[in-house]
């Protein structure tokens, strides 16, 4: 088996076992011959050095392989299908669409149901937002976003055309594109391409997590202030008066694994912002549209992963087609819409498959569904039964191996990490550091495929090198049963690998 590498975030190439759905009875045969030949010299070009296995078909949260196995998905995908796969009302819905209009050119025309979404999704912002449009992914939102915030300030009256500088994290992650990698800090993921990012215009300020990163003895509020004072001072070294904004998610998904600010951090950047007359951007591409539970939006969430504070522009993807339809989507607030509206008048940014038909059409009868069987409300009830069956199987059963190493669980609705750790790095280097060596979050991420079920798990979380964690983004409308069932597979798939390596010594 191939390794896995640092930044992986796919599952590897290994069939699970016999899952406990039925599989499906169709003739494959035609797609076993493709499998077959699915080697180095196939005509696909991998995103993975290793050739995954290939899904036939899938209902609610079962995957169903070619080869007739079954995968249970605790993760979505990528935290994408939010609402199951195979949903009736919404494949009825993109049949419709794809029957009635295909494909307009955004620029020459604008179909219906791309502006019904965005009546709908502004009214979700409680009046935060007063327009949006569409994109086909994250990485292309974060790239308009980009773009949008630029032309914010070379709209103004009089142009602030100086305004050139981007704050953001380390151990961030907004996107594989070119400027979407300039913003994040995943360097895994950057390192090819160093070379060819803008690291003048581009700067990072220190991650947000205070479990992790909190000096010995320092309180949550004396963390984040320190946080705050580090961002004002890069602000002034840059020149205030040249920042464009300061860019966050406010719930770091696949770098750190599901980690949040600590308290009055957002509300001291906020403060900062506003005194500069900076912009405040959220990336909300993978932990928002009801992902942390109860309300679309992160910023939202009582439990204040922003301080309750708002943004000034946001891009949502993921969740917004539940992986029925490739979508993105940029919001405005006021104060950016009138700015534009005040002077160009429009969005010097576009693709061809912007608002595509049947991708808002997807999306809208997605959100239809959230909205009609309460799964707001129910990725928070999954939650609170996801976070207690972790935390009894891995930590406070009498009978868990694992305890000792894991660092923490965290996380809030339908998106969970589960850190780990080996106390003795010479112990951790001797199985997972070297040639070959698969490093421990790549190694539990390939025993959960051999068990039929499919998670992230991801290393580097730390300081891009150090540091390992699993991600879980279950679906909104899980089951109970299901979730048990993704928690024991997990959790023997953890003590399976501690077994094999650091337990066998």
């Amino acid at each position: 088996m191939s390794p896995i590498s640092l930044d992986s975030t796919q599952p590897t190439a290994v069939a699970p076992s016999k899952g406990t759905a039925n599989t499906t009875e169709e003739d494959h045969s035609n797609v076993k011959e493709l499998a077959n030949t699915s080697n180095d010299f196939a005509t696909m070009l991998h995103r993975v050095p290793w050739t995954p296995p290939i899904a036939v078909s899938a209902q609610g949260v079962y995957i169903s392989l070619e080869n007739g196995e079954t995968l249970i998905d605790g993760v979505g995908g990528a935290a994408v299908t939010c609402i199951g796969m195979g949903n009736q009302k919404v494949t009825d819905a993109i049949q419709q669409q794809l029957q009635k209009l295909s494909y307009v050119y955004n620029v020459q025309l604008l179909n219906e149901p791309s502006l019904r979404l965005a009546d709908r999704l502004i009214a979700s912002s409680g009046g935060a937002f007063a327009q949006c449009f569409f994109v086909s992914g994250g990485s292309e939102a974060m790239e308009a976003v980009i773009k949008l915030a630029r032309q914010y300030y070379v709209d103004q009256s009089p142009p602030q055309p100086q305004r050139k500088f981007f704050i953001s994290r380390r151990q961030s992650y907004h996107g594989n594109t070119l400027g979407a990698l300039q913003l994040s800090y995943h360097p895994a993921r950057r390192a090819p391409y160093e070379v060819l990012l803008n690291h003048d215009a581009f700067h990072h300020v220190s991650p947000a997590y205070y479990k992790r990163y909190a000096s010995e003895g320092e309180s949550e509020e004396e963390y984040a202030a320190r946080l705050v004072k580090e961002v004002e001072d890069k602000m002034e070294e840059l020149g205030p008066q040249n920042v464009i904004a300061f860019v966050a998610e406010p719930v770091v998904g696949a770098t750190q694994g599901v980690t949040y600010a600590p308290k009055g951090y957002f509300h001291g950047i906020s403060q900062l912002c506003k005194k500069h007359g900076i912009l405040l951007i959220y990336d909300e591409v993978m932990c928002g549209m009801g992902r942390m539970g109860s309300t679309y939006h992160a910023w939202q969430s009582p439990n204040s992963y922003t301080d309750g504070i708002p943004p000034d522009i946001q891009a949502v993807a993921k969740g917004l087609g539940g992986g029925y339809g490739s979508i993105g989507a940029v919001f405005l607030n006021h104060r950016v819409a009138e700015g534009l509206r005040s002077g160009s008048n429009y969005l010097q940014h576009g693709h061809t498959y912007q608002a595509h038909p049947l991708a808002v059409a997807a999306s809208l009868a997605v959100q239809d569904v959230i909205e009609e069987q309460n799964l707001l409300e129910r990725a928070h009830q999954v939650g609170i039964y996801l976070e207690r069956r972790l935390r009894d199987r891995l930590v406070l059963s009498p009978n868990a191996i694992c305890k000792d190493y894991v660092f923490d669980i965290r996380g809030g609705g339908c998106f969970w990490a589960i850190e780990l750790q080996v106390p003795d790095q010479s112990v951790y280097d001797k199985w997972f550091i070297g040639r070959g060596k698969e490093r421990l979050g790549g190694r539990v991420q390939a025993q959960a495929m051999k068990n039929g079920l499919v998670i992230i798990g991801m290393s580097g979380g730390i300081d891009g090198a150090k540091g390992d964690h699993l991600i879980l983004a279950p679906a909104y409308n899980m089951t109970d049963a299901e979730i048990d069932e993704v928690v024991d597979k997990l959790v023997s798939s953890i003590e399976q690998v501690l077994n094999e390596t650091v337990l066998s010594e």
